[in-house]
């Protein structure tokens, strides 16, 4: 099952580089529960809707934006990751740790992001 949610994770991850609203909505669709909340240090998102509009602003803010993750662990419907963020161009411009909780169907129901902010 780890591997599974390693998958999950990974298509969700996936839906930060994307750049239609379509396709992001078909990805989560896939790999996040309806009620799944998103959490970092700027932000709560409550909603599938609140999500896209974050990353929206966050590829307005940093063109081609997306993460790579370095590490991932998991067990018991819950996941650590380590990620790098970066530029279209693949320049690093932040690291950070994500905690995931999945549900009995293997979606994501929660996704917390851990990095340094300035805010």
């Amino acid at each position: 099952m780890n591997a599974d949610l390693e998958k999950t994770w990974e298509k969700y991850t996936s839906a930060w580089k994307m750049t239609s609203k379509a396709e992001r909505l078909a990805t989560f669709s896939e790999v996040l529960a309806d009620n799944a909340v998103y959490t970092d240090p700027l932000v709560q998102a409550a909603s599938w809707d609140e999500l896209i509009d974050y990353m929206e602003n966050l590829h307005q803010q940093i063109p081609g934006a997306h993460f790579v993750t370095t590490s991932f662990m998991s067990h018991h419907q819950k996941s650590i990751a380590n990620w790098e963020m970066k530029t279209q161009e693949n320049i690093t411009v932040g690291t950070g740790i994500s905690y995931g909780e999945y549900d009995d169907q293997g979606r994501l129901v929660s996704m917390n992001g851990f990095f340094e902010s300035n805010s």
